[in-house]
């Protein structure tokens, strides 16, 4: 499941009958869970012959949830293939690790590490009904952007709390032998720090905001009636999937002592991610002229924030 390419089926594909199958091998694998932990969570043990048909049992609910993904084509698209086999996945770890627990587990009781991996399959199990069913491909990259905007708001959060005038940043660490004393200068930003951090900030927040337009232009144009626009909604998951851990890298380098270098960087790197994010939503069927002005207000924010940037690193190269 986790390596394997679902082929194009000869059968035309019906996503609702998908969905139905879907949902009804992961809850027979949850039921399976079930009847095998409580089989084995008390004497006498199950007799050789129950335990053949538990095991075939749940081989056969793993084997069906497998197969009803593999009935997902390639062109429906690559972000929702890759949730509904992220679920999967997990349905099939976590029988696994079921099944070793109690292969493990002493006969005469039912340990907690049972209860927890029978618990883990049947919250695998239930994540089928919060994949997101809308049509087709649009409603899974609506999920993953929404999901990449979260992350990112929090971190553009954690650094604005982190800059108040006067803060220190490390205020949250104890003071230990190790770190020496609080007054270290390498705990603290200097008068230039903060103004290279600011335009810093100006490139988290353009990537917040840069989610934000692109998460409505799907939600309000997204389609996904051709091969062409299912590929470039994927084209869009994909690049903005780099935002978040761009954001990351920067805010880490932003934190003393400063390394302006280090610093200019990471933000180069961001902007370049910012500035593909909007060349391809620009170019896609997403963007009708009513959502030029924002790619365009977008696109001067980036440059703007990082020639400053490279203002004040220029003494440093």
């Amino acid at each position: 499941v986790a390596e394997g390419e679902p082929g194009e089926g000869r059968e035309p594909f019906e996503l609702p009958r998908f969905w139905d199958a879907l949902g009804q091998t992961f809850q027979v694998t949850s039921q399976e869970a079930t009847k095998l932990s409580l089989a084995f969570s008390r004497p006498p043990l199950p007799s050789a012959e129950d335990c053949q048909k538990l095991s075939e049992d749940v081989q056969n609910a793993i084997l069906a949830v497998a197969t009803v993904y593999y009935w997902l084509p390639k062109g429906q698209g690559t972000t929702l293939r890759k949730m509904v086999r992220d679920a999967t996945t997990d349905v099939v770890e976590g029988m696994i690790q079921l099944t070793d627990t109690i292969l493990n587990a002493p006969a005469e009781s039912l340990s907690q590490e049972q209860l927890i991996s029978t618990g883990g399959v049947w919250e695998a199990c239930e994540q089928v009904s919060n994949l997101p069913r809308g049509e087709y491909n649009q409603a899974a990259v609506v999920s993953a952007l929404a999901a990449c905007l979260g992350v990112v708001k929090d971190a553009v959060e954690e650094m604005e709390h982190a800059l108040v005038e006067g803060q220190d940043p490390y205020g949250d660490i104890m003071e230990d032998e190790e770190l020496g004393f609080r007054g270290n200068r390498d705990t603290y930003w200097s008068e230039a720090d903060r103004q290279l951090l600011s335009s810093c900030m100006g490139l988290m927040k353009a990537s917040k905001a840069c989610l934000k337009k692109v998460l409505a232009a799907v939600k309000a144009h997204g389609k996904a009636e051709s091969p062409e626009q299912i590929a470039q909604l994927d084209d869009l998951a994909d690049i903005a999937n780099e935002i978040s851990p761009s954001v990351d890298e920067l805010a880490l380098s932003m934190y003393p002592p400063v390394n302006p270098l280090a610093v200019r960087l990471n933000a180069a790197k961001l902007a370049s991610v910012l500035k593909k994010v909007l060349e391809i939503a620009k170019t896609s069927h997403v963007c009708p002229p009513s959502e030029e002005g924002w790619v365009q207000f977008l696109t001067g924010a980036v440059d703007h924030n990082m020639n400053k940037v490279k203002n004040f690193t220029q003494g440093q190269l």
